[in-house]
């Protein structure tokens, strides 16, 4: 059987590796197979966050399952890496390292405002290398939103651990998989209370608290998307559709009909 064909680059490596160029290069990217990018690192700074969808993003020693309403920052020379959960759809802005002064300087996940995700459309959407007062504004306006917005609330950290990890990558994955501690602990090899231990130290959450963090993710995704309500619930693995509206409001609270377009 053919080996797979490793995903393009999104940026050409050659462009990634120059501290020269332009200050700023944004791409984007629609693809129709997951993308799975092992880690690398480059001497600029990176801004990269999912268009749709769910993405992991590994950067130092710390990973983070990423929704379209978070963008994860990396500055220069850190080693990174990224996986979507499905298809790509996804977004880069590279920072030349002189752009990356008085930015932080440790990766970490930031809420992607409507202000910064504009900016990135339309640096995405320039030809050539030119740098005109307007796109210098505009890239301004990326770097005063990587720096002053605050950390994003609810990112999920991955746990470090090889076999918490791939527990973890698989609810990513699959958000609605309704296996219990235990039955999590046998697919892993790992007793019950030792998973449920380590789990909650790396990463902050008790595993069904991770679990539902994820689906409230997934569930942000499909209500934009349009999907109904019911569909949501049922879809995410909730025995009914009111346990996941109390699940919810507790959590956003609001319904999730105020999430649907149109909602009020």
């Amino acid at each position: 059987m053919p080996m797979p064909t490793p995903p393009a680059p999104l940026l050409d490596p050659a462009l990634a590796r120059s501290p020269r160029g332009p200050r700023a290069i944004a791409v984007r990217r629609d693809e129709a197979e997951l993308r799975d990018t092992a880690m690398h690192r480059h001497a600029r700074g990176q801004l990269l966050g999912a268009r749709r969808g769910l993405i992991t993003v590994y950067a130092g020693d710390r990973q983070w399952v990423a929704p379209p309403s978070q963008a994860v920052w990396i500055p220069p020379g850190w080693p990174h890496g990224l996986r979507s959960h499905g298809p790509y759809s996804g977004y880069s802005v590279y920072l030349s390292p002189a752009a990356c002064a008085g930015l932080p300087s440790a990766p970490r996940a930031l809420a992607a405002s409507a202000l910064l995700l504009a900016a990135v459309e339309r640096a995405a959407a320039w030809d050539g290398d030119a740098q005109d007062a307007p796109r210098r504004r505009v890239v301004e306006v990326i770097r005063d939103e990587i720096r002053d917005q605050p950390q994003a609330a609810g990112a999920l950290l991955l746990p470090a651990e090889a076999r918490l990890q791939r527990l973890a990558l698989a609810l990513s994955d699959d958000p609605a998989d309704t296996r219990t501690l235990a039955q999590w602990a046998d697919w892993i090899g790992m007793a019950p209370r030792t998973l449920a231990r380590h789990f909650l130290a790396e990463t902050g959450l008790t595993l069904s608290a991770w679990r539902q963090r994820a689906r409230l993710m997934r569930a942000l995704e499909m209500l934009a998307a349009g999907a109904a309500v019911t569909t949501v619930a049922l879809d995410l693995g909730y025995d009914n559709v009111s346990a996941f509206i109390a699940m919810f409001k507790r959590e956003h609270g609001v319904t999730p009909g105020r999430y649907a377009p149109g909602g009020a």
